[in-house]
């Protein structure tokens, strides 16, 4: 039952004269389709009416759908919530179907052998609607069939990764770099650009026997590939180290390394990226932070002063697990700390090309003028 006003329930009748509209009403009353709000004032006529009634509606019969439930959907898919909720199933029909049909025509298959597609063809495939998983109701009508992402075979597709590789041999170090500008200075400086006056940009290495793979290093490390991980996008992107990279990145043996700013978000991007790979087993990788690049952007920070360095965003989480600092000194976690407690961040661009031959601590005692 829902409520009406006498006022609409006069409109409806078409009368014009009061007492017509009385005998209209009245009618309704008689044959129960609508019943006074006892509580509703009076319309100040005669005879006089309430100004507030309720509609009796018809319960629909969802016989229908109920059978359809119960003896034509595959038992992948639980009714048991449409069944509790008739009225939400004749909304959502038309997909349920669509997506009972995909099961059905399946159903002497193995589901476990069921070829990963992308999240947005098995959406088209399914119902028609690429962007029906995605964007619309898709979620939901799973979740109203009981039916989980991963059932679909599914992967979820995010930017693809953008990187350098200066050579494809194995194993080989992969630095992932949160900052766009970082990761071009370090790309030009291992294509031989931005050294000594005369220095000519050199071969990618392409062979096990290559021995100009690496004809410079970075803070002492003979990295092979540079990877852009777009701040947090790495995150969504991690995926592809298991599906899109190629096989020279994706290779067990290889190192992989962090870097890049010194704050709450960049140190909380280094810790969640290693945790997800951390539950990813046969990925086979461990990431470490970049250390002589840390180091080097802390020494860095103390020749310019505290003072020097911008000050944080204060919507960054705080919340850090520790996994970070466990692979640096003493001395090295007492200074980020004391930056971190000042509100100071250091960014990853402290660390310019010029300094990539120079170790951390080779320039104590010569501080940058302010």
């Amino acid at each position: 039952m829902k409520k009406i006003s006498l006022e609409q329930l006069l409109k409806e009748s078409g009368t014009e004269s009061y007492p017509e509209q009385y005998r209209y009403i009245c009618a309704g009353m008689e044959s129960g389709s609508i019943i006074p709000v006892k509580s509703s004032p009076l319309n100040g006529k005669k005879p006089a009416l309430h100004i507030s009634y309720w509609l009796s509606e018809e319960a629909p019969d969802h016989t229908e759908e109920i059978e359809e439930l119960q003896f034509r959907t595959m038992p992948v898919i639980r009714t048991d919530y449409y069944l509790s909720h008739p009225e939400i199933y004749r909304e959502e029909r038309k997909w349920v179907r669509l997506l009972n049909r995909f099961f059905c025509d399946r159903s002497g298959e193995d589901m476990g052998t069921l070829p990963y597609v992308s999240l947005n063809e098995r959406s088209f495939q399914i119902w028609g609607r690429e962007k029906f998983l995605q964007r619309e109701q898709g979620r939901k009508i799973l979740a109203h069939c009981g039916v989980g992402l991963e059932q679909l075979h599914v992967y979820r597709t995010t930017e693809p990764l953008a990187y350098y590789s200066h050579t494809r041999q194995v194993p080989q170090t992969i630095l992932i770099l949160e900052n766009k500008d970082t990761f071009y200075t370090m790309r030009r400086w291992l294509m031989g650009e931005g050294g000594p006056e005369g220095t000519l940009p050199c071969a990618a290495g392409t062979g096990e026997n290559d021995s100009e793979a690496f004809p410079r290093k970075i803070f002492g490390a003979e990295i092979g590939t540079l990877i852009y991980g777009a701040g947090k996008g790495i995150l969504r992107s991690s995926e592809d180290f298991r599906f899109c990279a190629e096989p020279h990145i994706n290779h067990p043996d290889n190192e992989i390394l962090y870097f890049g700013d010194l704050d709450y978000e960049g140190i909380g991007i280094y810790e969640r990226l290693a945790g997800l790979f951390a539950e990813e087993e046969e990925k086979g990788h461990t990431i470490k932070p970049f250390i002589p690049a840390y180091e080097k952007m802390i020494e860095k920070a103390n020749d310019y002063g505290i003072d020097f360095l911008p000050q944080m965003s204060e919507k960054q989480n705080h919340h850090l697990s520790g996994r970070f600092f466990g692979y640096f000194s003493r001395r090295a976690k007492e200074d980020m700390n004391r930056f971190l407690e000042e509100n100071r961040y250091i960014p990853q661009e402290i660390v310019t090309i010029t300094d990539y031959e120079t170790p951390a601590g080779a320039g104590k005692g010569c501080k940058h003028a302010i």
